[in-house]
């Protein structure tokens, strides 16, 4: 499993991951820390930190915003030098408004 072999000390991801044997066993397992809201579902909920949890919506909304540019989410650009200076444009775009 990929978050398996991860250098992070924490897991940061959406309910999507809320899977008991393959994430939430296997992490803690190994030392790293898991942030991983429980689904509605569930009986019980799940202990998580709010503050990191919020951290990691905001980044997946930038991710949103920058796939926006039609650039950027067909990788337009031939050159992973043009590809980098489209992202850092259009990045600075989505920071200024």
């Amino acid at each position: 499993m990929l978050l398996a072999q991860t250098a992070a000390e924490t897991v940061i991801a959406d309910k999507g991951y809320d899977a008991q044997a393959r994430v939430l066993e296997l992490l803690p397992a190994q030392g790293k820390g898991v942030v991983i809201a429980s689904r509605s579902s569930k009986k019980a909920a799940r202990g998580y930190a709010p503050h990191l949890y919020q951290a990691r919506h905001l980044i997946e909304n930038f991710f949103a915003k920058l796939k926006q540019c039609r650039a950027i989410a067909t990788r337009y650009d031939k050159t992973a030098r043009n590809f980098l200076g489209v992202i850092h444009l259009a990045a600075s775009g989505v920071w200024l408004a």
